[in-house]
This record gives C-alpha cells, sequence and structure tokens, in this order.
C-alpha cells in the first residue's frame, strides 16, 4: 500500500508540473501576440521582445518534452509492474543496548530461553541492536556475536547512548603521512614528535580544532582535520572466544604457579644465607607496620606480583584483551595478573583506581603497588618504574612511573 501510495504522488506531481508548463507556455504566447499588434513600436525595441519571448518560449517546450519523457517512463514502468525507487532515507545513528548485569548476560540464537547460548555480554558491554522479537527481546550485534538478549537486562535509548559513551575509549587514527604532536593545541608550539600514518592513539580531550592524544611515552596535541575519530566499546565475546581465553588463562596459571615456587625458593636460598634472617625486597620502600611479619610477607607477595608481570613485557596491547600472552589492554593486564595470585580486581582502569589503600605518592611504593592515571594504570616493578599495557604501538613495556601525571598509588597485598 505505501508503495502504491508512492507511485500515485508521483503521478500527481509530475500532472502539476505539466499544468505549470503548460500555463507558462500559454502566457508566452500571449506576450508574443501583444508584440506583434504593437508594430509600431522601435523597430530595435521589437526585436529585443520577440528576441526574449521566443527564448521563453523555447525554455517552456524544452520543460515540457522533459516532463512528457519522464512520465512517459513512469507510464510505461506502472504498466509493467516495476517497481519506483523512492528517496534514500537519512542514515540514522545504531541504538545501542549497554548491558547491567552483576556478571555477564547470555546471546542466545533465537528470542527465548530455549535459544543456544552463542555468546555473552559482559557488564558495561555493548551491542548494537538491529531487531526486537516478542517477549522482551532484542536482536543484536556485538563483536562477532549476533543473536537475542533480554531486554530488562540492558540499557538502551538516550541512557544506553549516554552510557556507552561513558564506557567506551576514544581512539584516532592518523590519517596523513606524518602528523606533528605538539605541546599545545597550537601551530605555533613546539613539535614534540611526528605520527606515522594510521596510528591509533587514545583520546584525552577534544578540543575546538584539536585533539589532546596519549600516544605512549608522549602526550601532545594534534590537529583534528588529520584524525579520524571513533568510539571503541567493550563487546561481547563468542563460546569460541571464551574457551580459547580460558585455555589461555589456565595455561598462564599453571605458569605463574611454577614462578611463584621459583621465587619463593629462590626466597628461601636467599633468607637462610643472610644474617639475622632478614628478607629484602629489592628497590621497595620500607614500610611501617604493626606486624612485622604481615608486612614483610606482603612485601614478598608484592615482589613476585612484579617479577611474574615483567615475563610478559613485549606482548601485544589488545583494547579489551585480558590475555598476558596473546594481548591485554592496561586493566585487563593488571587484573590478570593479580588473577593469577588468586586476587580478584575489577575490570576497568578507573575501579582499579580505588582499590587497596592509598600509600600517599610514588615515594613510598614499592613492588606490586598499582600507580594509577587518568584514564590508565600499571604495576610498580621498583626503582620509579612500572610495566603496564602501554599502548597498540608499543603493547607491554617498561616505563618510568612519573611519564605522566600520577593520580593515586594503591597498595592491594
Amino acid at each position: 500500500m505505501k508503495q502504491r501510495s508512492w507511485k500515485l504522488a508521483g503521478l500527481c506531481i509530475t500532472a502539476a508540473l505539466i499544468v505549470t508548463v503548460n500555463t507558462t507556455t500559454a502566457v508566452a504566447r500571449e506576450s508574443k501576440d501583444q508584440v506583434v499588434e504593437k508594430e509600431q513600436v522601435i523597430k530595435k525595441d521589437k526585436e529585443k521582445k520577440k528576441k526574449s519571448h521566443t527564448v521563453h518560449i523555447g525554455v517552456a517546450a524544452t520543460a515540457m518534452e522533459a516532463v512528457e519523457e519522464k512520465v512517459e517512463e513512469l507510464s510505461e514502468a506502472i504498466l509493467a509492474g516495476e517497481e519506483i525507487s523512492e528517496p534514500a532515507e537519512e542514515e540514522k545513528e545504531p541504538e545501542l543496548a549497554v548491558a547491567q548485569v552483576s556478571s555477564y548476560l547470555n546471546v542466545r540464537n533465537q528470542p527465548g530461553l530455549e535459544g543456544e547460548v552463542v555468546g555473552k555480554l559482559y557488564h558495561d558491554s555493548v551491542g548494537e541492536i538491529i531487531g526486537e522479537e516478542e517477549g522482551g527481546w532484542l536482536k543484536i550485534t556485538s563483536g562477532t556475536v549476533e543473536g537475542f538478549i533480554k531486554a530488562e537486562y540492558a540499557i538502551r535509548g538516550e541512557e544506553g547512548a549516554a552510557k556507552a559513551e561513558e564506557v567506551g575509549v576514544r581512539q584516532a587514527k592518523v590519517e596523513a603521512d606524518a602528523l606533528r604532536l605538539r605541546t599545545e593545541a597550537s601551530t605555533e608550539s613546539e613539535i614534540i614528535t611526528l605520527l606515522p600514518n594510521e596510528e591509533v592513539v587514545q583520546v584525552e580531550e577534544e578540543l575546538e580544532g584539536w585533539v589532546k592524544v596519549d600516544a605512549g611515552e608522549e602526550q601532545g596535541y594534534v590537529s583534528a582535520d588529520y584524525v579520524d575519530l571513533y568510539t571503541v566499546h567493550p563487546v561481547a565475546e563468542s563460546r569460541e572466544e571464551e574457551e580459547a581465553r580460558l585455555k589461555r588463562e589456565e595455561e598462564e596459571r599453571r605458569a605463574a604457579e611454577e614462578a611463584a615456587r621459583a621465587q619463593a625458593q629462590a626466597a628461601a636460598r636467599q633468607s637462610a644465607a643472610s644474617s639475622g634472617g632478614k628478607r629484602q625486597a629489592h628497590g621497595s620502600a620500607s614500610v611501617p607496620a604493626s606486624n612485622g611479619g604481615q608486612a614483610q610477607a606482603s612485601s614478598g607477595l608484592g615482589q613476585q606480583i612484579a617479577n611474574f608481570a615483567l615475563q610478559f613485557v613485549g606482548n601485544p596491547y589488545v583494547y579489551g584483551g585480558t590475555s598476558l600472552t596473546n594481548g591485554a589492554d592496561c586493566s585487563g593486564f593488571v587484573m590478570s595478573v593479580y588473577q593469577n595470585f588468586g586476587i580478584s580486581l575489577p575490570r576497568t582502569s578507573g575501579e582499579q583506581g580505588q582499590c587497596g589503600t592509598n600509600v600517599g605518592g610514588l615515594e613510598n611504593a614499592r613492588p606490586g603497588d598499582l600507580v594509577s592515571y587518568s584514564g590508565h594504570i600499571g604495576i610498580y616493578i621498583g626503582n620509579g618504574q612500572i610495566v603496564h599495557a602501554s599502548s597498540a604501538k608499543t603493547g607491554i613495556k617498561v616505563s618510568g612511573a612519573g611519564y605522566r601525571p600520577i593520580l593515586s598509588v594503591r597498595r592491594i597485598v
């Protein structure tokens, strides 16, 4: 019915155009007759008017022919039963659904609890809504997963869009052969370095004409005209991806246990050889404690955590990843390192930066502490350094802890 209405509307518009053109032609002809009757007018002026009216008549005739041809084409198409294409609608932003659950939300291959689970949408993970079904089911696509989720466990609309923006990470992709990273948002400011084509950096702040970015070891400003800005969201994990992840984590756990045993044996030998049986934590600052034995034990565990984390230097950075071998982001790296020692931490850097106890600054840090930054986090390893999943360019690496402003230093063990 909608298509038929559209066709009728098109014919009505076409008919209106024909009437308009015919009226214009009649007026033009009437004007010509008037010119002929005024033969006493000066010849030069008369010829000028005749020429002008001839032009108008020619234009009207041409328009008439064009409209008639279009009417004939539409008529033939309708008689042949062909579809007449409608004007393309303006592309809309996809509606997003953000999971709000304590753990994860099952994604099923069909609407209903009898549907097979094809993936999991974890808390604050985002999916694009591509359909709705009766019974309160949303069809979504997220990462490599497509399926149905219960709408009651997700937020959508304006609230969902705002939440997706909150949990997403803004990134900028360089679209120039070499883009200048500057100290200030001005072409007059000093150039820090050049970012290569297709380099992806994390966005810290968006200004008018400029973008403040984190390029790993350096922070600075780039022109907004030469970067593609977009948001990366946490997405669903398929069953196959989950199985592969669990397998990797089991291998990493076994490796961690072996490393911990080796570390404990080394510590025992050192303790036996040292006078007074005192244990030392290289590169760590002494911290007063009401129970000296507990402080020493915690310091030793912190050093084990730091040593374990250092084994993965050189491995890739992957946004949203938690694998110490195949790739992790900053908070995924910290979470997985601590998980191997039986310690559970939240998933995001902001939440991790609120865990444990604030020790009052880098001067009081010791190995195993968390060093929290704006939108980033790392593990302190001693001697003023951290190990962290830095960026897609540099991967997991060691950096000076003060390479960017520190928000807090948190003690977990």
